[in-house]
């Protein structure tokens, strides 16, 4: 499988904007480590990056985790409430059913929608991440910089278009297709094949009769951005299968060890990822088919990561390891947390929050969040008040025998007596 790379921006609403702000991350990472450490090397710059990006999205992280955290508490009462009213489909019944959800919610201060809200915020950055790192040079003005004075020189040229294309053919270059503007490539398709080309490459490009009056200044792009490339011997615009494949035909085998270990490294790492992500525990009678389902996708999804990163930039694998170890960490620290917090404080924490909005709505929050435990309690002890239904219709018809109990010891000629004669009088007309 193929990568193509394309340095035009992301038009994606809210994913486009988003990436143009990490690019600009991205770009000052390299200019500190440029200025203050004299170090130009994109694949630090990866992981620097991966590891601030996903810093700030702790908070979101925790969130979520709270939010799982109180779900599994909640699925029983949830489960019941399911139950209750299984293969009833008339409105009432789901207006009724709806409404004891919604008190389950409100008993534990979450939304139905909470664990959403932090997916639906998170999933435009981590699509703008990989934008950034799936376009480096549309999004890191300091790299596209490197090669605006040779795509200059090249546009010049009379046929430059079929001229590069013939050179992506010639040298198979796969992972890089020509953008056309009507019937010339444009400036950021040059740019595109020109950050994909390995160092071998670059020198054959310098060579091209039309291309040989300005070598000096491909020669000085290919320079720099080969520094910058360059990570422990390995180009993170090649793909490890290049190296291995290389390894065969007298290429370096430790470059191709390296490379091998991208793949494998990116495996394991995701694995130990999901390992640490808190598993939700199975309920009583739950089927096992939606527990199953998810620890396939554990199973195929980093093995599925390994594969791709065979034939991806070395730069992907990178971004991929660098994130999942991040994530790791991070995961570490949010379980210790996690396991610290009693469930009591979360859901004190909860109601505390629910309140203020309640107050901000110009509701009484107190009635409500009390309405709520006493729908939840209603529904958890539904059995029970059955149950008190029937010893209430049993004391009830004790109390009555009682009473005529007593007015048997009534005085002779009182209201008591009286009300006894008639009653006895009832009874023996039943038996006849």
């Amino acid at each position: 499988m193929e990568m193509m790379i394309l340095a035009t921006k992301s038009g994606t609403p809210i994913i486009g904007q988003v990436a143009s702000v990490m690019g600009w991350i991205m770009d000052g990472i390299y200019k500190m480590l440029d200025g203050l450490f004299g170090v130009q090397n994109l694949g630090i710059c990866i992981i620097i990056f991966s590891i601030i990006i996903y810093a700030l999205m702790t908070p979101l992280q925790i969130k979520q985790q709270k939010f799982s955290k109180l779900s599994a508490f909640m699925q029983p009462e949830l489960q019941k409430v399911q139950k209750k009213y299984q293969g009833k489909r008339d409105q009432l019944s789901m207006q009724k059913m709806n409404e004891e959800t919604q008190a389950i919610y409100q008993k534990y201060g979450v939304s139905p929608t909470g664990s959403c809200v932090q997916l639906a915020i998170q999933f435009p950055i981590l699509m703008a991440l990989w934008q950034v790192i799936y376009k480096i040079p549309a999004y890191v003005g300091s790299v596209k910089d490197i090669f605006t004075e040779a795509v200059s020189h090249i546009t010049a040229v009379d046929g430059y278009t079929q001229l590069v294309q013939n050179f992506i053919t010639d040298n198979k270059i796969t992972r890089v297709q020509l953008i056309m503007d009507g019937s010339q490539a444009t400036s950021n398709s040059i740019i595109d094949f020109l950050y994909a080309l390995s160092p071998s490459q670059w020198k054959e490009l310098a060579t091209v009769d039309q291309f040989s009056g300005f070598s000096g200044v491909i020669d000085t792009a290919a320079h720099e951005i080969s520094k910058m490339q360059n990570f422990f011997g390995l180009n993170i615009a090649d793909q490890p299968m290049t190296y291995i494949k290389a390894a065969f035909t007298g290429g370096a085998i430790i470059l191709a060890i390296a490379a091998l270990m991208i793949p494998i490294l990116s495996w394991v790492t995701q694995m130990l990822n999901i390992k640490l992500m808190p598993q939700a525990a199975q309920q009583d009678g739950e089927p096992n088919a939606m527990m199953n389902s998810m620890k396939m996708m554990n199973t195929i999804m980093p093995l599925m990561s390994a594969i791709f990163c065979f034939t991806f930039p070395v730069g992907l694998g990178i971004y991929w390891i660098s994130s999942a170890v991040v994530r790791s960490i991070q995961q570490l620290l949010i379980n210790r947390h996690m396991d610290r917090m009693n469930i009591d404080d979360l859901i004190n924490e909860n109601m505390k929050k629910m309140e203020k909005k309640r107050e901000k709505a110009g509701l009484p929050p107190q009635k409500i969040t009390n309405q709520a435990h006493q729908n939840v309690k209603n529904i958890n002890n539904a059995k029970a008040q059955k149950g008190a239904e029937v010893n209430n219709a049993t004391e009830r018809a004790r109390k009555v025998e009682q009473s005529y109990q007593n007015a048997a010891k009534a005085k002779p000629g009182s209201i008591t007596a009286k009300a006894n004669m008639v009653r006895d009088f009832d009874e023996r007309n039943k038996k006849k």
